[in-house]
């Protein structure tokens, strides 16, 4: 806060000097007795954690240290304090201008941020100044109300809350030179653009270690969300009397805009009463280190700053945010579409906010059969923006109609989806059939390739149809027998399926384990295993899908082994692959 600059006939509410602050601040001003918990009201506004106020307290002290002990307009201090707040928000999605003051003292910059939800012809306006004093670090003076304000600003990003109204948050420079920031933003304002902001809510020293609890203008409407939250503590705050037209407020005020805040005090001494109802010392300087070089983090009070930064948030959850959720649609244009097998399709899936502000929309489709794969460029939008979907079918892709789910997963929670009724064609037709030969093992050996004796008419294994068939095995001692086939799978075609009888006979008797093996494969791909333990009577037919495998010229095997006793057989017939 600016000093009261003395004129003649000025007749000063406050006295303002006359006594030397001590050189250690005292301790905390303690809560006054019978302090309540909040009402029930406050209670939908979010908790801001002390803590994270504090260590954005312990950020400006560093910048202070490392660059001449203070954050003075213009000087290293403060453009190391523009860029610290700066980069927070951006982080956080704030939309953040930096404006450059050329009326200002020391040339220097404002920092404007807006959060992106709410109509922008409804302006709610939450400011602090970020500069301080060359005398020291300017904690207190104003730190604290920057601090306060960055962290309100950071969970109102997080929480991304339906917006009623625009929130717009601001730090301005050159305020201990005379309000010289805000106003010179006030001023760039047009007629209109001033005409948008419904308010302007100041904060400036709310951490005063020996601090009161005071309102700008605290009867007003305007105050009446400041002044909620504190009468919910049993506070009893009061009109802030020292601070009227020291801060930044006052450059609002001249321009018509209703104004409000919170002030802890500065160098105006405590009285008996306020020291009853809020604790501290009467007689002593709500701020004994008010521009001095001991304004540093050990000249806050952590109650008074945490009872500033949740009302600023009360103030902000009344004013700003509604009572819904976010939330969007996803619609699919065209809602159908075919593809042939081999071929791709694309269609346009839009997202709108349909309630509260936009938020990150993650999709994905589901629905989709075997051979048709679907993508979106990109994957994600923010609602109210559009991606193209991508359907491509492979060769193996069954033949039909299919509904698919567009689903859109918001950050905030909510899911919403649209139907996509696609249709796989054919393409250039199937020329399928039998694809093995001489499945049935009649004419031969070819074009298997076995084992010796594998291909067999020996009637100790019947065949189950004809004469001959693959016998793999049944010797009771150990060995490996293979029987294969090269295949050619056409694409195009509906279905693949590969079929083929097998009977498996064993002379073990374990019921648990499983000591000789039949791998079935196609290419590097197993099938299946049996086992000795699939031993039964007769033949047993197993079928398999390798649609996967079309357009592709594959091997078939089968690779038996047995361990050195007790024969297990496992006896192959009438192998097919359909394709159709």
């Amino acid at each position: 806060m600016k000093r009261r600059i003395l004129t003649a006939g000025l007749a000063l509410a406050v006295v303002t000097g006359g006594m030397a602050a001590p050189t250690a601040a005292p301790a905390s001003a303690a809560p006054a007795a019978g302090v309540l918990a909040p009402a029930a009201q406050a209670l939908a506004a979010p908790d801001i954690a002390i803590a994270d106020v504090q260590a954005h307290l312990t950020q400006f002290q560093s910048i202070a240290t490392q660059n001449g002990g203070n954050r003075r307009a213009g000087s290293a201090g403060y453009t190391a304090s523009v860029a610290y707040v700066k980069t927070k928000l951006q982080a956080a999605g704030y939309t953040v201008t930096e404006q450059v003051c050329t009326d200002c003292t020391y040339r220097s910059n404002n920092l404007i941020a807006e959060w992106p939800g709410g109509p922008a012809d409804q302006v709610v306006m939450f400011g602090a100044h970020l500069d301080g004093v060359s005398a020291g670090p300017g904690i207190n003076d104003n730190a604290t109300g920057s601090a306060a304000l960055l962290e309100n600003a950071l969970v109102l990003a997080r929480q991304n809350p339906t917006m009623t109204k625009r929130v717009r948050f601001a730090w301005w420079t050159d305020e201990e030179q005379g309000l010289n920031g805000s106003d010179f933003y006030v001023r760039s304002l047009s007629a209109t653009q001033r005409g948008y902001v419904k308010g302007y809510y100041n904060f400036d020293m709310v951490g005063s270690t020996n601090g009161g609890y005071f309102i700008n203008r605290i009867t007003s409407t305007t105050a009446a969300p400041l002044k909620a939250y504190w009468d919910s503590l049993n506070i009893q705050p009061e009109e802030n009397v020292e601070g009227q037209g020291r801060s930044d407020d006052y450059s609002f005020q001249q321009a018509g805009i209703p104004t409000s805040g919170y002030a802890a005090g500065a160098s105006a001494r405590k009285t008996s009463a306020q020291a009853a109802k809020w604790g501290g010392t009467s007689g002593s300087a709500y701020d004994p280190c008010y521009h001095r070089s001991c304004d540093t983090t050990s000249n806050v009070s952590a109650t008074v700053l945490n009872r500033s930064a949740d009302g600023i948030a009360y103030a902000v959850w009344q004013l700003a945010v509604g009572t819904g959720t976010n939330d969007f649609s996803v619609a699919v244009s065209p809602t159908s579409g075919s593809v042939q097998r081999g071929a791709s399709t694309t269609a346009t899936v839009a997202t709108a906010t349909t309630g509260g502000t936009a938020q990150t929309v993650s999709l994905l489709a589901t629905g989709a059969p075997a051979g048709v794969t679907v993508s979106f460029s990109p994957s994600s939008v923010a609602s109210g923006g559009s991606a193209t979907m991508t359907v491509s079918a492979s060769a193996s892709a069954p033949v039909g109609t299919y509904t698919l789910t567009v689903t859109g997963a918001g950050s905030g929670g909510v899911s919403r989806s649209a139907s996509y009724t696609l249709t796989v064609g054919g393409g250039g037709g199937c020329a399928g059939g039998q694809l093995i030969g001489n499945g049935g093992f009649e004419s031969g050996s070819s074009p298997w390739t076995a084992s010796s004796g594998v291909i067999t008419n020996d009637t100790r294994q019947p065949a189950r149809t004809g004469s001959y068939k693959a016998w793999l095995l049944g010797y009771g001692s150990t060995r490996t027998e293979t029987l294969s086939q090269s295949v050619t799978i056409p694409a195009g075609c509906a279905s693949y399926t590969l079929s083929f009888w097998l009977h498996v006979d064993t002379a073990e008797t374990t019921t648990s384990t499983a000591y000789d093996r039949l791998v079935v494969q196609v290419g590097t791909a197993t099938l299946a295993t049996y086992s000795n333990l699939n031993a039964a009577a007769g033949y047993t037919q197993r079928s398999f899908n390798v649609a996967g495998y079309a357009g592709q010229t594959v091997t078939l095997k089968f690779t038996g082994t047995e361990d050195a006793s007790l024969q297990t057989s496992f006896v192959v017939d009438d192998v097919t692959l359909q394709a159709s």
